[in-house]
């Protein structure tokens, strides 16, 4: 499947010092979009591509794992020839970038993961209700009455908004995503499947993690190290799961300098 797309690079390119692409994924119920702060740093001096994954933004819909994402994200950067690429991936979207690494290793030039573990992790039903897929929208909708439809089966403010954003608002309001899809596919997303026996990335990895997030915990490094040998870990003083909308600058200098590398 080839996923919609968002690239960004500098005024002028350098063919003298060609350095590989920086691509960044989304996190479960986000968007391309989400991650532009640190991709507009990035497309100064590097060409950058945001994907919308599977059933998020502006791309197709259908079933998902976490091997079809990966094979989705592999198709669509063959598509716009940069591979071997850098991959940053945020919870969902850092899973993605993990199998992706793990299976077809010569993709990845190499890795950056926020706020995920190579195992049990995300959201569940309780942040997102399954009467989300029954919700009855009125005939017009706009942000404010979104919010309002929302709050009684979604109290988190920052979950809610996120959702907002997966809505078809105005005339025909409605969900934009294939909600349908990924409340299907959430007990797959909240886990880690099986790899063979020896399977790992030797490139270079960085783990991001939010001080206040569950995500990344000393369980999940002897998989962390077996899966991914050569990972370093950094840990963002008060942040939580999204922790590029907690600590932006912390986070945009770990990126950066990881990219310079």
């Amino acid at each position: 499947m080839l996923l919609n797309v968002i690239e960004r690079g500098p005024d002028v390119s350098s063919e003298a010092t060609p350095l590989p692409p920086v691509v960044l994924l989304h996190g479960l119920f986000g968007r391309a979009r989400n991650l532009g702060f640190v991709q507009r740093r990035l497309a100064a001096t590097r060409r950058t591509l945001a994907l919308d994954l599977r059933n998020h933004g502006d791309s197709p819909h259908g079933p998902m794992s976490f091997r079809i994402m990966a094979d989705d994200v592999r198709e669509t950067l063959e598509h716009h020839n940069a591979l071997p690429a850098m991959l940053l991936g945020h919870s969902m979207g850092g899973k993605t970038a993990m199998m992706l690494a793990l299976r077809h290793p010569e993709c990845v030039h190499s890795l950056l993961v926020v706020d995920i573990a190579p195992g049990e992790g995300g959201f569940t039903r309780m942040d997102v209700p399954a009467e989300l897929e029954t919700l009855d929208f009125p005939p017009h909708l706009d942000r404010a009455g979104a919010d309002a439809l929302l709050r009684p089966l979604i109290p988190s403010e920052a979950i809610r908004q996120m959702m907002v954003q997966n809505m078809r608002l105005g005339d025909n309001p409605g969900w934009s995503i294939g909600l349908a899809d990924i409340m299907t596919a959430l007990p797959t997303i909240m886990s880690w499947p099986e790899l063979p026996p020896g399977t790992q990335y030797d490139g270079p990895t960085l783990f991001i993690r939010g001080e206040i997030s569950p995500y990344i915990q000393p369980k999940n490094y002897p998989a962390m190290r077996r899966l991914f040998p050569h990972y370093t870990l950094e840990t963002i003083s008060g942040a939580g799961h999204w922790v590029h909308v907690d600590a932006p600058k912390r986070f945009a200098e770990l990126v950066e300098k990881f990219a310079e590398r």
